[in-house]
């Protein structure tokens, strides 16, 4: 016979062991996107973040994985924790063209829905990854993540819909802006370190003279050649360029010199990121303020 301590010290073992199978079983169903009306969205970038909280407003919980004003996107590498918050979003958002891999790794085997920026642009400069700089493919990007926000809450269709029609609309006084930067200076020449706002540069009828192998070497992470350099410099010192345009992420001794060349020949300096700026978290603003810049050192 069972004495009372005994059975009573079995039943709660097997309460214990009860419990912890719930538990395990519920963690188990806990993972992966759960239905919602107000979805998760994982962003590689704080940049494509800001495109997806334009559109999902207080009716998404929008995350970043890459937020640093300073560093390399490209050199970014995500943590244990960071690939879990991916698999668990209902929506996940990539630039794409391997620009932000470490997002196309860690979204493996993710059963969120997805947006890919460079797979939403029209044909036109398809070779160029910063896809964010092309207003084009970043309204159709906005669009497409609110059709895919509706996929998963219907409830808040129109909500979504409508923002992403207002940002678009927004999309539109920025690409207004570099309408008129053509018109009225169409055809200058400027040079830029990388290709990074190749596609704002073209739509604003600017000319980039800056050698390709100099910009082909600096987004590589590799040192221009000597020769590269020495045009780069020429182009600036001889004021053959009305401005430089200057990523300040894709930094080494070859754009710092370009850099130091720029200055003294007093030549516009108009700086370029790709991430957001400290402090700001808007897209709009952002861009805005850059092709600002960009107008006010053409008019100088």
């Amino acid at each position: 016979m069972t004495r009372p301590g005994i059975a009573r010290r079995i039943t709660l073992a097997v309460a214990t062991l009860l419990a912890v199978a719930t538990a395990t079983a519920c963690g188990a169903d806990s993972s992966g996107p759960q239905a919602t009306d107000h979805p998760v969205v994982v962003a590689s970038t704080d940049v494509w973040a800001s495109v997806a909280s334009a559109v999902g407003g207080d009716r998404a919980e929008v995350i970043a994985l890459y937020k640093s004003p300073d560093g390399d996107p490209h050199e970014y590498e995500p943590s244990s924790a960071d690939t879990a918050r991916v698999h668990d979003a209902n929506l996940i958002v990539m630039n794409g063209e391997h620009y932000d891999a470490f997002m196309e790794t860690a979204a493996e085997g993710a059963e969120g829905a997805k947006v890919v920026a460079y797979d939403a642009r029209s044909d036109r400069d398809r070779g160029n990854e910063h896809v964010f700089y092309d207003l084009a493919a970043v309204a159709d990007t906005a669009n497409q993540i609110a059709d895919k926000l509706a996929d998963i809450a219907p409830v808040n269709a129109d909500y979504y819909r409508g923002r992403a029609s207002d940002f678009v609309g927004q999309i539109g006084t920025l690409r207004a802006a570099l309408d008129a930067i053509k018109q009225s200076h169409g055809g200058t020449e400027i040079a830029a370190t990388e290709p990074l706002a190749a596609t704002m540069i073209t739509d604003a009828g600017l000319v980039d003279a800056a050698p390709a192998g100099f910009q082909e070497a600096v987004e590589q992470g590799q040192s221009p050649s000597a020769a590269d350099l020495a045009k780069f410099n020429d182009l600036l010192s001889q004021h053959r360029v009305k401005a430089l345009i200057y990523n300040t992420q894709a930094v080494d001794s070859s754009t710092q010199a370009v850099l130091d060349t720029a200055r003294a020949s007093k030549i516009a300096i108009v700086e370029f990121t790709e991430s957001l700026p400290a402090g700001v978290t808007d897209y709009i603003t952002w861009q805005r303020a850059q092709i600002d810049a960009l107008a006010k050192a053409l008019n100088s």
